[in-house]
């Protein structure tokens, strides 16, 4: 089973769509591994966004993130990280396949809900950063037979 983070943003948090966007995951299969609402400091924010320090979209990222609470989760499944971002769909909005959270939710690229890894090594540098050791759970449910094979 592989692990990836995804972040819903403030303006999922704000809009209300926590239990809709959460909704889709289960639906899908993932299993929640860990779950936390918190208020991101300008310190964890600029960790998680170093990438892209010195960008000129990086302030507002910075900005946006630590605006208003957020949902960061672990998620876990059978490539959990190709089918987290198949489920989030593309960053802009306007271009994302339909059903997808962004296409169904989102308008702007700057409010688009969700942040997902984008690969194993991300998911796993992401894990660690939001989440101590002890805050992530190993278990099964009675469905998962009913989901792979």
């Amino acid at each position: 089973m592989e692990r990836t983070l995804v972040i819903l943003k403030p303006d999922a948090v704000q809009r209300g769509l926590i239990g809709a966007i959460l909704q889709r995951f289960e639906r899908r299969g993932l299993r929640i591994a860990g779950m936390k609402l918190l208020q991101v400091s300008d310190s964890l924010a600029r960790q998680h966004y170093a990438v892209h320090e010195g960008r000129p979209f990086f302030d507002g990222l910075i900005q946006f993130i630590t605006s208003g609470p957020v949902v960061v989760m672990a998620l876990e499944g059978k490539d959990a990280i190709a089918v987290t971002r198949t489920t989030v769909g593309a960053t802009a909005p306007g271009k994302a396949a339909p059903g997808t959270i962004r296409a169904d939710f989102g308008m702007d690229i700057g409010f688009n809900l969700v942040h997902a890894s984008d690969g194993p090594e991300t998911a796993a540098q992401e894990l660690a950063l939001w989440f101590g050791a002890d805050e992530l759970v190993n278990y099964s449910r009675v469905i998962d037979p009913w989901i792979y094979e």
